[in-house]
């Protein structure tokens, strides 16, 4: 099938609005393109993944650091304010996985670098990549073979 936001293209606007507002803030590309990989890899979401690899790059992330992205807890390449982000989206990402799904330690870590305002935007950016995710794996969208961009969250 295609994407759902193919066939209902009336969708997508409002889906592409949200993302907007998020890069209308003052969080950093870099973070959001992170977010989005990470959320993409969890969810196992290939054309995402391919797409926020694109978009990391385009934002000055290293292939050090989307190498390690998947293991962000065990290395050095990330930032504190990088890791709250990341913690925040695994955890909201993997609702079912814990009684409490965002316990307040991942919320204190989070506000500690994150402003209300950037912390709706991550917030948002999670909720919506989660959705797009799930359109894209359950529709099984594949990346083109001749597709070097992707779709581009940042």
């Amino acid at each position: 099938m295609r994407n759902p936001t193919e066939v209902l293209p009336d969708a997508d606007g409002p889906l592409q609005d949200i993302l907007r507002a998020v890069r209308s803030t003052d969080l950093d590309p870099r973070t959001i393109a992170l977010v989005w990989l990470r959320i993409s890899q969890i969810n196992g979401c290939g054309s995402d993944v391919h797409a926020g690899v694109a978009a990391a790059r385009a934002t000055g992330v290293s292939d050090e650091r989307l190498h390690a992205l998947a293991a962000w807890r065990d290395t050095p390449w990330f930032t504190p304010a990088e890791r709250a982000a990341l913690e925040l989206a695994e955890a909201a990402t993997r609702l079912a996985d814990r009684p409490d799904a965002v316990d307040d330690r991942t919320w204190d870590r989070a506000a500690t670098y994150y402003d209300e305002r950037r912390l709706a935007a991550l917030i948002l950016l999670i909720g919506t990549t989660n959705l797009l995710n799930r359109l894209g794996a359950t529709t099984r969208q594949s990346v083109p073979a001749n597709d070097s961009t992707g779709r581009n969250p940042s």
